[in-house]
């Protein structure tokens, strides 16, 4: 064969097998179109609602605060001796006037006697003054003694009345230091531990016996900024300032309201806050002093505010938004503004009506503007082919 006819057919070869390869790309491309029309179209997706509600709701100011006890003294020694006996366990719920501890009377008791004794002496010398000063009373006027000897008389007996009346007021004196042997609690309240035991000499004034706490009611202190003042002092002019007290472990719908009676006459230095006190009741003593808790303090109540769940906001690059479920169940991106939290729930101050179908659960696959199923197990669900729907999914699935 010659070099023409053999270039001929390798030329014939190479042409053949681009022509099958064109051939078998143009079959592939022909079957792919086929399937991508044979695919079943995605079924809309499945989605909880909730419908948006009205009601009047609390605006406040979130803080933190601390529990503090309504009352809290440490028990002094008014008189010095030694601790004869203790009446208290650490950590009892104590009564007013309940007996704590008893200093050792012997020596106040003696000095109750000496005292009693000395007045009266005063006493006898005082009554015997008084029947030579009336001896003489009788016979002056017939000039049977001279006047200064009616004077002296006169005089002793007015001595002799200082003299009682001094010693009376040491007998009181010695009675109330044998009184003050006998400590007693001066509030109801919680004793702490102990801090002296039976055996120990204390000195008046100053040795601290123990520390009670009333735990009802109960305070929680907190602070403010005095940029929110102004609107605090409103509303304390009006006497109706309320917090809603919790602990951070309370649920919100747990939180004890507290009347906030008490506001600081400065503003803190370097902090520029200002320090508040609200008062709650505490007869189970779920509230301890020390302990940090959330304070809502509500300033005023907006009316007919539109709440939807917490759950059912979305955050995109150009802020809050929420789906909402149109009458022909197409959802519609919607952007809102937010207001504050109420509980579980959130005020939209824009951007939803009232009763309009939100979307809570689902967000993830709905699409603006396409369609969706209501879930008839929702709280608002209104779809009655949620079922047969459900049942074409599960095909669809499978």
């Amino acid at each position: 064969m010659n070099t023409l006819a053999r270039t001929y057919l390798t030329v014939r070869k190479k042409t053949l097998a681009v022509t099958a390869a064109v051939f078998a790309l143009m079959t592939m491309v022909a079957c792919s179109k086929t399937n991508v029309q044979a695919a079943p179209a995605m079924p809309a997706p499945l989605v909880t609602v909730v419908k948006a509600t009205v009601k009047d709701v609390p605006q406040y100011l979130d803080e933190i605060g601390r529990n503090a006890a309504f009352e809290s003294v440490t028990a002094t020694p008014q008189v010095g001796g030694r601790i004869m006996e203790r009446h208290f366990q650490d950590g009892e719920n104590l009564k007013k006037g309940q007996l704590l501890f008893v200093i050792d009377p012997r020596p106040y008791k003696a000095q109750v006697d000496s005292a009693q004794a000395t007045l009266a002496q005063a006493k006898a010398a005082l009554d015997l003054a008084k029947i030579q000063f009336a001896r003489d009373q009788e016979v002056i006027g017939e000039r049977a003694i001279s006047k200064q000897d009616y004077d002296t008389k006169k005089n002793a007996v007015d001595v002799d009345q200082a003299q009682v009346d001094a010693d009376r007021a040491a007998l009181e004196t010695a009675n109330l230091n044998l009184e003050y042997c006998y400590i007693h609690s001066p509030i109801d309240g919680r004793a702490g531990a102990r801090l002296v035991d039976v055996g120990n000499v204390v000195q008046a004034n100053a040795t601290s016996l123990l520390s009670i706490q009333r735990l009802d009611p109960i305070y929680a202190i907190f602070t403010i900024t005095e940029g929110d003042l102004p609107a605090v002092q409103k509303q304390m002019a009006r006497g109706v300032l309320k917090a809603a007290v919790r602990l951070p472990s309370d649920p919100e719908n747990a939180a004890r309201i507290g009347r906030v009676e008490f506001l600081d006459n400065a503003v803190q230095n370097g902090t520029g806050t200002v320090n508040l006190r609200a008062t709650m009741s505490n007869s189970d003593r779920h509230f301890w002093p020390g302990q940090f808790v959330d304070v809502k303090l509500i300033l005023s109540t907006q009316k007919a505010a539109v709440l939807i769940p917490n759950q059912a906001t979305q955050i995109s690059q150009r802020g809050p938004f929420v789906y909402v479920v149109k009458s022909d169940d197409t959802a519609e991106l919607r952007p809102v503004r937010l207001g504050q939290r109420q509980g579980e729930q959130i005020v939209v101050a824009e951007g939803v009506a009232p009763n309009e179908r939100v979307v809570l659960a689902g967000q993830m696959l709905v699409r603006p503007g396409g369609k969706v199923r209501v879930d008839s197990s929702s709280p608002d669900g209104t779809n009655t082919n949620a079922g047969a729907d459900d049942n074409a999914v599960s095909r669809g699935q499978s």
